[in-house]
């Protein structure tokens, strides 16, 4: 379930394609929080939402609002901040420790690869497990949304391409991972990316550097770090990424996991059935889903 704490000002819900306006730079009046739910867009006011329609993009270039009658906050199905991406650009062995207990090196520069739509899912939605996955594991990551196209920007002026920050849970199957130098098999499988529960606009995070993040599973705490061990901070993965990938407007960075993932552990700590994580952020957000075991076709279980 998705946790919906108070907020200054955070920004659930860019639908649509990638090349929708994520950032809500601009958008009139103070302490403007806004969702994206099965009915469309709207903000939210003392524990309601108020409808603002369904073209959010509208909205952030005009500054126009219709508004319609306030629904109870608690019946409103949250989405994914961004459920349809154009890209999802993720970093690999981002946190020194995390490298380590990977046995792998620390990286000169950034590890790229990617993940798509299809595995995009939001607050509350279940992680399906399919049967192919043996070795289904949790990732605690910081995601950044994109609210300026970025093309060959400097480090120094990032940030200013930044909508805001959500939670992001970059479930891996390990199996897959590692079958080759490859990672793809093992990280775009549908519903392996849960996002949200809102989008923290960057007026409320100047600094993302500072942040503490954890994942717990079934409420035991796997994994407890801080986003000031980054390898690569956020301006210099957009600038990195920038020199030959242009981001537009609601693109997503997922930047990498802190050490305590499951494989790492003795032994191993794979997600099961009926097992609940929470990715939780300091400033962000907390994002809850259940892990459901797919069976196979035809099984029980």
């Amino acid at each position: 379930m998705a946790h919906a704490r108070p907020a200054r000002r955070r920004a659930g819900g860019v639908r649509g394609s990638g090349r929708s306006r994520a950032a809500v730079q601009g958008a009139p009046g103070a302490g403007m929080k806004l969702l994206s739910y099965a009915g469309g867009f709207g903000r939210v006011e003392d524990g309601a939402v108020v409808p603002m329609g369904d073209d959010l993009a509208g909205f952030l270039a005009t500054g126009a609002v219709q508004t319609g009658a306030p629904v109870p906050l608690a019946s409103v199905h949250l989405w994914a901040p961004v459920p349809r991406p154009g890209k999802v650009i993720c970093v690999g062995l981002n946190y020194r420790d995390h490298a380590e207990e990977s046995g792998q090196p620390i990286p000169d520069e950034p590890v790229l690869f990617a993940k798509f739509a299809n595995s995009v899912t939001g607050p509350g939605e279940t992680i399906v497990v399919p049967p192919a996955v043996e070795q289904p594991d949790y990732e605690a990551e910081l995601g950044v949304v994109i609210g300026r196209e970025a093309h060959r920007v400097d480090e120094r002026t990032a940030l200013e391409h930044v909508a805001g920050y959500t939670c992001v849970n970059d479930v891996s199957a390990r199996d897959l991972q590692f079958r080759s130098s490859q990672w793809l098999l093992g990280k775009a499988i549908d519903g392996f990316l849960p996002m949200g529960p809102w989008l923290v606009t960057s007026d409320e995070i100047p600094d993302p550097q500072t942040l503490r993040i954890r994942c717990e599973v079934d409420g035991e705490t796997v994994q407890d770090s801080s986003t000031a061990q980054m390898i690569f901070g956020v301006a210099e993965l957009i600038a990195f990424v920038t020199r030959t990938i242009s981001l537009e407007p609601g693109d997503v960075i997922a930047t990498g996991t802190p050490p305590g993932v499951g494989m790492a552990r003795t032994p191993p700590r794979w997600l099961r059935d009926g097992d609940e994580v929470t990715v939780d952020i300091e400033r962000v957000g907390a994002l809850t889903n259940a892990v459901r075991m797919d069976a196979p076709m035809g099984g029980t279980g």
